[in-house]
């Protein structure tokens, strides 16, 4: 299809899915003392004991036996202190400082010794010594130190950027299971598997209760593939919406939808069609309404969707040979069936024309609120969801929308919210409650003036599930912005859903930076397309028929870059705080403009250095912006994907 197919071909056959297979001069690691080459047998050397119940512990015997067995690395294992390369580089000086700025570094090698023989809470140091095992590429010696996080440490907390509890005991099983997943040649099979904490939603980790059953780890000669459920010899136990759009689950808890009458799979775009030079903060972009009707040249075409132009060689403008294909067919291409919109539409005529041509599905949202959005508030003093006036005015808006898109075709579900409970803009850490009480009355709401459809939120992560569970019994799709890591979302995620909820999981958003301090644009452009199909591969691995069987699909963020996304119209006092908070990582600042593609962080992330660079999530790179927003260079994210969406 003029010029994306023929690029298409250069995806290679073999995906990457893990750092070492990317990054360049990452270093050697070559273990002193590996231990036993397969998985360490922890019933000749110990006892597990109630296992499955609030009392589990595994009972170690004989210590010296179990050290041996397990190999450098993995508890109770000390001999990285004797191993010859750690000596070197301790003499050298290469192991000063913090064992945090060994987290997100180069060298793999040199993460893996800081991290072996740090002071830090067990748990997490075993965690991220597995972590830098895999980065170095022993993958077999990470599956087993992944294993050994939830076999002695499965109620390890440490803490995200936000100050909110991670839970190590559940990750490392969810990350041993997805590099078994991904890598057949690993001759071990994790049997069973499973930390359920109760209280884990309301960050306060006093109040938690861990039920933990590690699973076995054994070793096996052949890895048997899992075997899909055959849904059409199930039992349908309930179905949500109408003819066009359908939800149904079968009586072994998979969640299935439907659009007229086909299994669907949603595969979506967050898209953005932004020019360069403009920004929300300044008042020259409407973030909400501009990607829909954006038409720079003033000549009733709009710009991304018609207009734009894949430029094959880079050069930053339209050759004879660079035709004018328009982003309606280069995302038809990619496999995406579903935009994302998150407050309201305002072009009916080109979401008809984007059905009818190219099939897009939308989620239409209302952000209720988030980001000051339909609630009357000022951005500074943020919506307050106890308040009547304003919560009036949420569901007048509400109201509006589905009343005007219900008898459009391409609605596949309504979406409430955006992270709501995230930001000073939202105001909902003192009033979280209230606002999931106003979310329930949305989709009370939607459901009496639409019964045809699904009604979704769009959460943060998993955060006051409990409150969902409790609050929300009119919300029929739980979905969540989920921003995990390369591993993907992690099968507990899937699993603590069903088990609270029992409902479907759409993955609302999910994304990757293409830049990163410290590694090239070959690198990072390569990282980014691993993530994404990580975290794709992940979502297919639990849809109906597959693992716990409850994902409805996702939608990748986002489709282009924005330069404006790094805050730089603040006040100068706010500048300069900022100025000096990044000053702490030694990134150099600059008076951010939107006119510039800044390379200064917002803010961590688990992303290839630590952290989210919100100017280049784009699929699709505006080159220079010389003739944005028409240019298009797709990156390789954009052909991972691509073999990924169609292959399914």
């Amino acid at each position: 299809m003029g010029g994306a197919g023929g690029i298409a071909s250069q995806a290679k056959d073999k995906l990457p899915t893990t750092r070492s297979e990317i990054i360049k001069n990452a270093g050697h690691l070559e273990l002193a003392s590996p231990g036993i080459p397969g998985a360490i047998p922890y019933e000749e050397f110990g006892t597990f004991e109630g296992v499955g119940t609030e009392k589990y512990r595994y009972v170690i015997m004989d210590k010296k036996g179990l050290a041996e067995a397990a190999g450098e690395g993995i508890f109770p294992n000390t001999q990285v202190i004797r191993d010859p390369a750690y000596r070197q580089l301790l003499k050298e000086g290469k192991l000063s400082g913090s064992h945090w700025n060994f987290t997100d570094s180069r060298d793999a090698s040199v993460n893996f010794y800081k991290w072996a023989s740090t002071q830090e809470e067990p748990g997490v140091k075993q965690f991220f010594t597995a972590v830098m095992l895999e980065r170095a590429g022993l993958l077999n010696e990470a599956v087993k130190a992944l294993y050994a996080v939830a076999v002695h440490f499965p109620k390890s907390v440490s803490y995200t950027y936000y100050h909110t509890p991670w839970y190590l005991g559940p990750a490392a099983l969810d990350r041993a299971v997805q590099l078994l997943r991904r890598h057949p040649e690993i001759k071990m099979e994790l049997q069973g598997g499973h930390i359920a904490i109760r209280g884990k939603f309301d960050n306060d980790v006093q109040n938690d209760v861990f039920v933990v059953d590690p699973g076995r780890l054994v070793d096996v000669k052949k890895r048997v593939p899992e075997k899909s459920v055959n849904l059409s010899s199930l039992s349908v136990i309930k179905t949500i919406g109408g003819s066009h759009v359908q939800l149904k689950e079968y009586e072994n808890h998979h969640w299935q939808l439907f659009v007229d009458g086909n299994p669907f799979e949603i595969k979506a775009m967050t898209y953005s069609c932004t020019p360069i030079g403009v920004s929300p903060d300044r008042g020259t972009w409407n973030v909400e309404k501009g990607w829909q009707v954006v038409d720079t040249n003033h000549n009733n075409l709009h710009d991304g969707f018609e207009e734009s132009y894949i430029d094959k060689n880079a050069n930053n403008q339209r050759d004879p040979d660079e035709e004018v294909i328009g982003d309606g067919k280069i995302i038809r291409d990619l496999g995406v069936n579903t935009l994302r919109a998150y407050h309201h539409l305002y072009n009916k005529e080109l979401f008809r024309k984007l059905y009818k041509e190219d099939g897009f599905m939308i989620l239409c949202g209302d952000l209720l609120g988030g980001y000051a959005i339909g609630s009357g508030a000022s951005w500074t003093q943020g919506t307050d969801y106890t308040d009547p006036g304003q919560q009036q005015k949420m569901l007048d808006g509400v109201r509006d929308m589905v009343e005007e898109y219900k008898g459009e075709p391409y609605i596949l579900m309504w979406v409430l919210g955006n992270e709501n409970v995230y930001g000073v803009a939202n105001n909902s850490n003192t009033k979280t409650e209230a606002f999931y009480q106003l979310v329930d009355r949305a989709a009370e709401l939607v459901h009496q003036l639409d019964p045809s459809r699904p009604v979704a939120i769009a959460n943060g992560d998993l955060l006051h599930m409990d409150l969902i569970q409790k609050n929300c019994p009119h919300i029929d799709v739980m979905g969540a912005n989920v921003y995990r890591g390369e591993q993907g979302f992690g099968r507990h995620l899937f699993m603590d859903v069903q088990e609270i909820l029992d409902r479907p999981v759409l993955i609302t958003e999910y994304g990757c930076s293409a830049y990163a301090e410290g590694y090239s644009k070959e690198e990072a452009e390569a990282y980014q397309g691993m993530y994404l199909a990580n975290n794709w591969e992940d979502l297919e691995a639990n849809m109906a028929g597959h693992g716990v069987g409850n994902a409805l699909g996702g939608v990748l963020f986002e489709w282009m870059d924005e330069w404006w996304k790094a805050n730089s119209d603040l006040p100068m006092s706010v500048q300069k705080e900022r100025a000096a908070w990044y000053a702490s990582k030694s990134a150099t600042y600059k008076n951010l403009q939107p006119e510039n593609h800044d390379t200064v962080p917002q803010f961590g992330f688990p992303f290839l250095d630590g952290w989210s660079y919100e100017e280049w999530y784009g699929l699709v790179d505006q080159g220079n912006g010389h003739d944005s927003p028409f240019c298009r260079i797709l990156r390789p994210g954009y052909f991972v994907m691509q073999k990924l969406f169609k292959k399914s």
